[in-house]
């Protein structure tokens, strides 16, 4: 079991510098009155929140192939590949990089069972949509998933947390419930994820 207290704002920095984000065990977050933040993965009482889940159907032999503890060292091999495509497309860096986190923690041959390949988890039909012939290819896909994140803000009007929940559960679940959220629990919870990576990563210096 791990239990970890941090300041509020940078708890992302601890995941970055070494803890799991998923696979081995979920992680649960708890605020106190202080406001000081609590990470576990074995909540002792009701009001820790879960915070971290495998995505996309990950299969537990899938997600054994990927080390989270490489994150950091991952972040930064990939960063400038990150710049290029957000400069291009005129998305913010720290938004890509809030994606990429959630969706593959930056591992270019992250495998889902539901077929997502690559950083950005990069289902076939996007793919093809988006001319990206190896999914596993770091700038194929980080290109081809950074477009495909600014087509979404597009279709939604820039609204972000609609991008998000595109982005994770297909623009065509947002557009079927109304063009709000879809009220599938993972999806609210990976955009309340991307939002709270995008926040923290915002506060970082650029690797």
């Amino acid at each position: 079991m791990f239990a970890l207290k941090v300041p509020k704002s940078w708890w992302l920095t601890a995941l970055l510098l070494g803890l799991p984000l998923a696979t081995l065990a979920d992680i649960y977050k708890y605020t106190d009155k202080y406001g000081r933040v609590f990470l576990t993965d074995r909540p002792s009482h009701s009001g820790y929140k879960r915070l971290v889940k495998t995505w996309k159907g990950w299969s537990p032999s899938a997600s054994k192939s990927i080390n989270y503890r490489l994150l950091t060292e991952n972040r930064k091999r990939f960063s400038r590949t990150i710049d290029q495509a957000a400069r291009v497309h005129k998305l913010p860096t720290a938004l890509v990089h809030a994606v990429i986190t959630a969706e593959s923690a930056y591992d270019p041959d992250a495998v889902s069972s539901a077929g997502a390949v690559g950083l950005m988890q990069l289902m076939p039909a996007t793919a093809q949509r988006y001319g990206v012939d190896d999914r596993k290819d770091p700038n194929a896909n980080v290109a081809g998933g950074t477009r495909y994140l600014k087509d979404l803000l597009g279709m939604f009007n820039n609204d972000l947390t609609l991008a998000i929940a595109a982005y994770n559960a297909g623009e065509n679940a947002v557009i079927s419930y109304g063009r709000k959220i879809p009220p599938y629990e993972e999806t609210q919870a990976y955009v309340r994820r991307v939002l709270q990576y995008y926040k923290d990563y915002k506060l970082m210096k650029p690797m």
